[in-house]
Order: C-alpha cells, then structure tokens, then sequence
C-alpha cells in the first residue's frame, strides 16, 4: 500500500509517499481502507521527532480516519466488509489502509459525507472526554484558545451545548468572526493583552480551561481560574516547563489536570468512542454541531498539509484525501 513516511524527523519537507507493508488485524481489530485521514497538532509533533509511537502501534503518523471495513479479525462479530466507519487511531493513518481495534471504530456521524467524516472524531474525544470529566455545567465559564482551529471549533459548540459560557480566542479578526458565527460568546484576540480581556468578560473567574498551550499561559490561566475551577492542560504549544504559583492555586481550590489522548488505553478509548455515538453524535446529526470548513490536500501532498496546519492560517480542519 502507499503511505506517508518521515524519512528523518524535520520539517513538512521529510514526509514522503513511499511503498510499505499492508498491515494485517489482529483478531480484535479491523482493517479500514481509508478514505480521508485527519491531520491534527499531534501529527506536527511525531514528524519532528517529539513524539514516539507507543509500543505495538504503526510507526506511521495520523490519528484519525474515515474510509470503509476491508477485513475483520476473527473475534469481531459488529462489523462486515464494505461497512463505512470512522476510527479513532495512536498511530497509522496517513496510509491507504489502517488497522484499529474494533472498539475504536463507529459508524460515521448521520448526515456526514465519509471524506469529511475524517476530521470528527479525534477533536470530538478530545473535547467529550475532558469536558464530561470536569462536569462542565449549564452556566458555568468555559474558555478554549485557537477557537477557529479544529479541537477549538468543536469546544465552542461542545460547550455551549451544555450551557456554558463560552469565550474563545484566535489571531485574527476572520478568524474571531468564525468563533462568534458557532457560538462563542466573547472571541478576544490572543496578540492583545488576552488575560484583561478574559478578566473583564468572566466575572468571577472561569470554570473550565481547555488548554492547549501549557507552560507559557500556566500563570495566567491559575490567575484566571474561578473557585473550585479547572485547568485541563492537552498540548505544550506553548512549552513544557512553567512557573506554579501554588498559594494562587491553592486560594483558588484549583484543580489542573492533564490528558494525552494518545497514550489512553484500548478500554479507555472505547468508552470514549461509545459515548461519542451515544452523546456527540446526535448533536453533529440535528445540527447543534456543525462541521467546521475543511482544507482538503492529498494524500501525497501530506508535507503541504503539514506546512497549512503550522502556518496558523487555517481555518477549521485540514485532511488528506486518499485518492485511488
């Protein structure tokens, strides 16, 4: 099958179409022939080099996949070839076919053309299981940076589902104008002084911080949190190492946590993806939730898609189309 490999860890340039082996299920796992593979923050990071494939997982990147049921192992009783599906993947999705436990594969959300399907699921666990673990609840504050990008478009309307009070941030004044169209409440531009921005519009502090940016805002987002609020820290786009200030915290009734998605296991992710079908889906089918704009590259272009994520530019999700 043709995949996308790094050649070296690096920049967008490193990733090639090469030949590789077709992967082959195990007895609880199924084979997809993919359709169209999400690209998503992590996928930057594994093709430098800072994030390396968990044992007995594809070495190839991609973390998300739309396509149909090539083959089932011989334990899987819930799915037949030709069934149409999105998987929730550590590893192996920029390639023609995929290998995914069955438990992290489900039928696409209703309404949902299958290439576009590639960019639901991952930023729908993301933010359904970290939102669902907080209790974030109707009327309480929930602030989200980057609410023009994929795992941001989904936390304004995830939230705002539940009630919340939702303040996002982006760079630029379209892009602020895209958070305020799905529902953002207040949508401050981060290249300002985003902290007195946040202060003046969350009253007493706010509930729940998704936080995708790590050690550069962890003094601000500890000032900025309610009593009894939440810092969930998913990503270190902005470093790995910050500065506590523990009486801050402590003051506050603080709570920071922080999750990889990733590195969940099987049992873990299954749960997760059931109760995205049972939960999420429904809100994707009547509309609630809408699809955020799609960038769409092929699968040989991947290094282009790369290059499109780390410009800032984008809007919405980037996936690659397996064309054949």
């Amino acid at each position: 099958m043709k995949a996308i490999v790094a050649r070296e860890p690096g920049p967008p340039e490193v990733l090639e179409l090469r030949e590789v082996d077709t992967p082959s299920p195990g007895p609880n796992e199924v084979l997809i022939k993919v359709a169209a593979a999400g690209v998503n923050r992590a996928d930057l990071l594994q093709r430098q080099g800072h994030y390396r494939p968990l044992r007995g997982v594809s070495p190839l990147i991609g973390l998300e996949v739309s396509g149909t049921i090539a083959a089932a192992g011989a334990d899987v009783t819930n799915w037949a070839v030709e069934d149409t599906c999105v998987a929730l993947l550590a590893g192996g999705g920029y390639a023609e076919y995929a290998v995914a436990p069955a438990g992290q594969v489900v039928p696409p959300p209703l309404g949902v053309e299958l290439v576009a399907a590639a960019a639901v699921i991952e930023v729908a666990a993301t933010v359904y299981s970290n939102v669902e673990m907080i209790g974030l609840a109707d009327g309480d504050t929930f602030l989200v940076h980057g609410g023009a990008g994929g795992i941001g478009s989904f936390a304004i309307q995830y939230a705002k589902s539940v009630g919340a009070i939702v303040i996002a941030t982006a760079g630029s004044d379209e892009k602020l104008d895209y958070c305020r169209s799905i529902g953002a409440d207040h949508a401050i531009s981060y290249r300002g002084d985003w902290p007195a921005a946040v202060r003046e519009v969350a009253g007493d502090g706010v509930h729940m911080i998704l936080d995708n940016m790590g050690a550069e805002y962890l003094t601000d987002h500890v000032q900025l949190l309610a009593v009894d609020g939440s810092l969930v820290i998913i990503g270190r786009q902005g470093g790995r190492s910050g500065t506590l200030d523990l009486a801050t915290l402590m003051g506050k009734r603080g709570l920071i946590t922080s999750n990889s998605l990733r590195a969940r296991t099987v049992e873990e992710k299954v749960a997760i993806c059931r109760g995205l079908v049972q939960h999420v889906w429904p809100l994707i089918a009547d509309d609630t939730i809408k699809q955020p704009p799609l960038t769409v590259f092929p699968l040989a272009d991947a290094a282009a898609a790369h290059a499109r994520l780390e410009s800032g530019d984008n809007i919405g999700k980037i996936i690659l189309s397996v064309a054949r």
